[in-house]
């Protein structure tokens, strides 16, 4: 990073106070500090320069990235004693993350997550690989001041083709308007005029790393595909919210005597149907019955009289907003049990939630619930959280958890 653009002199540095409620939170490590935590600075903040939190006593007491028009006002970097936020820091931080993902993949996976957010460190900013591309999408608008010295220290450190950039909605009118940045653009090399195609246990999948989801796959699901794969061998699987088809191809890799991927978007099943092509020299998937259907899963399933000896229930978060949570809690109960419904004797549910305002124990209760409601005989197999390129290191870092049901025949 560039000093110049990384720390601001003693006597210009943005200093705020806070209240003593937010000071007790960022002891304890929380790396968000709200704007009305916030009530008092010595001048007005502009996004992207680092502010500097004292406590009570007028002691160091965290630095992070000010963002003047997020509710989020700061995210923290670093919390403790005082220490200079410059090329060095970042550099050992980046390592940090690096080294974390080292020995956790083999030459038969190239695509995964190398930098995740808060819990690596990076607050608002996600890095994935997909092959020799990485993509980087933020989350604030307090990354775009630093993004050249931020793409400089990426394509220097870690070997890399190009590097794509992927914004959050809510900063792609500053991001555009400021800084003539847009979605989907190229920041370093030539760029993709095609589907990037990298491999994961030796699948290989297509991700839209310029329009898709997210970066372009759901790389955080990677676990859950390996045990599908595990379950699937002479079953007729039903992938619903199938988005791309990647628990599809695992199960047909794994022996599936069908698939049907269930997903309302075109776009998505025309992915998932390449995805399929890319996979043929394995004979279980050139073996393997593919479907799809375009339709609101929730409708179709209620509907359907199909019975499948696996289903997949993988849907987008429920919950965007805390306020949503009870609702999302009961419509995961009435998906799942709708699920079951579907379900011949014998089969298995793997039913996943991605809202994080839903925590743990709150969805898997509500699969457990709907198991009990439709009054059949269950075995709970297993139940997975976040793989370890996808840490969760705070309350609301933890969004991702899969519960894993066998119905008696």
């Amino acid at each position: 990073m560039n000093p110049s653009a990384a720390n601001q002199t003693a006597a210009t540095r943005l200093r705020l106070r806070i209240t003593s409620a937010a000071e007790s939170i960022v002891r304890a490590g929380h790396p968000w500090l709200f704007a009305d935590s916030i009530h008092e600075a010595n001048r007005a903040g502009q996004t992207g320069e680092l502010a500097v939190i004292y406590d009570r006593k007028d002691k160091f007491l965290a630095v992070g990235l000010f963002d003047s028009d997020s509710p989020i006002r700061v995210r923290v970097l670093h919390a403790g004693k005082p220490q200079i936020i410059d090329s060095f820091w970042w550099n050992t931080r980046l390592e940090r993350a690096l080294v974390v993902r080292r020995d956790l993949f083999d030459q038969q996976t190239n695509g995964y997550r190398l930098i995740q957010g808060e819990s690596d460190g990076w607050p608002g900013l996600v890095l994935d690989k997909y092959d020799s591309t990485l993509v980087l999408k933020i989350y604030t608008a307090s990354w775009l001041p630093r993004l050249e010295e931020t793409v400089s220290l990426f394509k220097d450190k870690i070997p890399c083709e190009r590097i794509v950039l992927r914004l959050s909605r809510n900063i792609q009118p500053v991001a555009e308007k400021q800084f003539q940045l847009r979605d989907g653009q190229t920041l370093f090399g030539p760029e993709p005029d095609a589907p990037m195609i990298f491999l994961e246990n030796g699948i290989r999948f297509e991700a839209d790393v310029l329009r898709g989801q997210k970066t372009g796959f759901f790389l955080d699901q990677r676990e859950n595909r390996a045990e599908v794969e595990k379950l699937a061998r002479d079953r007729k699987v039903l992938n619903a919210f199938s988005f791309s088809g990647g628990f599809s191809v695992y199960a047909a890799r794994g022996g599936a005597k069908s698939v049907t991927d269930l997903d309302i978007s075109t776009h998505a099943l025309e992915s998932a149907k390449r995805n399929f092509a890319l996979n043929k020299n394995f004979p279980g998937v050139a073996d393997c019955r593919h479907e799809t259907v375009q339709a609101d899963c929730f409708d179709w399933l209620e509907k359907s009289t199909d019975k499948f000896d696996l289903i997949v229930l993988d849907p987008p978060s429920l919950a965007k907003r805390a306020v949503e949570r009870e609702g999302a809690i009961r419509a995961y109960e009435r998906l799942n049990l709708l699920g079951i419904q579907r379900l011949a004797g014998g089969g298995i549910l793997v039913a996943g939630s991605c809202s994080a305002h839903v925590s743990a124990a709150e969805f898997f209760d509500a699969a457990r619930g709907a198991a009990r409601k439709s009054g059949r005989k269950i075995s709970e197999l297993k139940a997975k959280l976040h793989p370890p390129d996808h840490p969760a290191g705070f309350k609301e870092a933890e969004y991702l958890k899969v519960i894993y049901l066998k119905f008696a025949s």
